[in-house]
């Protein structure tokens, strides 16, 4: 029974210990990646790259997150993605992310790209 115990109190403090290591890729993976991170003077840029499967010349569609505002007894709002436009991948910058072109449309930065024809968010 110790031994079980000691057991796991050492995988808990091994698990705390790897957090910081883990930091980088979680931020990618469940915050960013997929979305507009800057439409400034250099261009757009979008938080895909080599990791994602990214490939030069891929196009991408551009959803905005709408809200809809629930009723004032507690009611959650509800949401949905409204299609604002295309991007052409254009130059990959690293595994992470990648300079885009605007096909058509208004994308702006935090709108989420998706795989054309799919609806599939990276």
């Amino acid at each position: 029974m110790v031994r079980k115990t000691l057991m796991v109190a050492l995988a808990g403090i091994s698990m705390l210990a790897a957090v910081p290591a883990m930091a980088q890729g979680i931020g990618h993976s469940l915050f960013m990646r997929g979305s507009i991170v800057d439409t400034g003077s250099n261009g757009t840029v979008v938080c895909i790259g080599k990791a994602d499967g990214a490939e030069v010349g891929q196009k991408l569609e551009v959803y905005r997150v709408v809200t809809h505002p629930g009723p004032s007894k507690g009611v959650a709002p509800t949401y949905h993605r409204q299609l604002v436009g295309h991007v052409t991948i254009d130059h990959i910058f690293d595994d992470h992310f990648a300079h885009v072109s605007v096909a058509d449309g208004t994308p702006a930065k935090h709108d989420i790209v998706c795989l054309l024809y799919t609806s599939r968010c990276v």
